[in-house]
């Protein structure tokens, strides 16, 4: 495509994803289906545009303010991904002197919130969280996530599927945390692989696929994903189960149980139940109360754990909505809870950073379920045999109470998780 008619296109995408009125994501692939000429390489750069825009946006509109024209392609043009050359052919004289300028700002000239580029309701709390190493954090949010993938520990090896991929021409290595991980180099089409056909991979956060091990579901187990939205975790559990026992899939939207379906056919799986529920004390809950061996609780959340995957989500969320997911998480760990026997496992996990969703949550679900033993995480995850499961966890005597993946540190989107045995 033409450098111009690239651009036009990035600041007609950009004007779309700023007016926050849908998640990005759907946003992008609906502008894809309405310009299927567009080829891969149009798509990534239309693509990483509109994110590297949303990422650090209060950078761009600050320095969007000194150049001329729309600012839907002002913001393009400082957030276009691609080489400076390729853009430059698509600019006037003025935009290119104005373009040089902003590249030539330094990170030591700009205000705090150009360089940390997340609404100040969400930097107080996590510099009072993080301190100085609020700063990396800062920085890592604004970089792209790497592309993880699970092997199917039902069908497949690791490195065998490493192998694989190496000749199909996709370099990857092995994730440093999860048995089952692949990080792969750049973003390339699995869908053609067979790989992929045969349910051998499914992309999947390693932070992720920590979660469904920390379950540490065995074979012929009872076994519910309360809310399993696309299933990732629970193809990762029924792994584990190796197929055997019974797993439901619970979630209230009975759309997103609908993207489970083909991937659940690859997997080669047999003891996955899907089941659309109404809410958290649906009648098939209570007939489930004091039956299962162990549930997974991945509470719906802010889901600012991911901010380099939806970099929207800083912009369309806030106090109020985190308030309100953290109201909602205690319900549906309290219903999730009756479904335990004794002896039985509970993990709650989220995908937040922010402890309000999270240690707060845990905490108040103890001290009100005397019934339920707290576990220490480090101690499990190094019983699962994950290295440097002690840099993994905070909180408790030990600082080894629960599970806290940070992008900076850990090269994961931010995960959380405690866990307690049924007495």
């Amino acid at each position: 495509m033409h450098p111009k008619a690239l651009l036009d296109a990035c600041t007609d995408l950009v004007g779309l994803v700023v007016k926050f009125d849908h998640p990005a994501d759907a946003v992008v692939a609906r502008f894809f289906r309405a310009q299927r000429q567009l080829g891969p390489r149009e798509r990534a750069t239309l693509a990483e545009t509109a994110y590297n825009v949303l990422r650090r946006k209060l950078l761009f509109d600050h320095l969007a303010q000194s150049g001329t024209g729309p600012k839907a392609r002002r913001l393009a043009i400082l957030g276009f991904h691609g080489p400076r050359d390729f853009l430059k052919s698509a600019l006037d004289d003025g935009e290119k002197r104005w373009l040089d300028l902003c590249d030539a700002a330094r990170p030591a000239d700009l205000l705090e919130p150009h360089r940390h580029n997340l609404p100040e309701w969400l930097a107080a709390p996590l510099k009072a969280q993080l301190g100085s190493d609020f700063w990396p954090l800062a920085e890592a949010l604004q970089q792209p996530a790497p592309l993880d993938l699970r092997v199917n520990a039902l069908t497949d090896k690791r490195e065998e599927v490493r192998k694989e991929l190496a000749l199909a021409g996709i370099a990857s290595a092995p994730t440093p945390f999860s048995p089952w991980g692949l990080r792969v180099e750049g973003k390339p089409a699995l869908a053609r692989l067979d790989a992929f056909a045969r349910g051998a991979i499914e992309v999947q956060d390693e932070g992720s696929q920590l979660l469904a091990l920390l379950l540490d579901a065995k074979r012929g187990e009872m076994v519910v994903d309360f809310c399993a939205g696309a299933g990732g975790k629970t193809l990762a559990i029924g792994a584990t189960m190796r197929s055997t026992g019974r797993l439901y899939a619970f979630d209230t939207s009975a759309h997103r149980l609908d993207a489970l379906k083909p991937r659940l056919a690859r997997s080669k799986l047999s003891n996955v139940h899907p089941a659309a529920i109404a809410h958290e004390r649906d009648e098939r809950i209570k007939r489930l109360a004091g039956k299962v061996d162990r549930v997974l609780v991945d509470a719906p959340c802010s889901g600012l754990g991911t901010l380099r995957r939806s970099p929207d989500l800083k912009w369309r969320q806030s106090p109020q909505s985190v308030a309100e997911f953290a109201v909602r998480q205690a319900a549906i760990l309290q219903s999730a809870a009756r479904l335990l026997k004794p002896g039985g496992r509970l993990v709650y996990a989220t995908c937040s950073l922010l402890p309000q969703e999270n240690e707060a949550v845990a905490e108040a679900f103890g001290a009100a379920h005397p019934g339920f033993a707290p576990q220490e995480v480090g101690a499990l995850l190094a019983g699962l045999k994950v290295e440097g499961a002690a840099h993994m966890t905070s909180g408790g005597e030990g600082g080894s109470r629960y599970l806290r993946l940070w992008p900076h540190r850990h090269a994961t989107d931010g995960f959380f998780a405690a866990v307690w045995n049924r007495v």
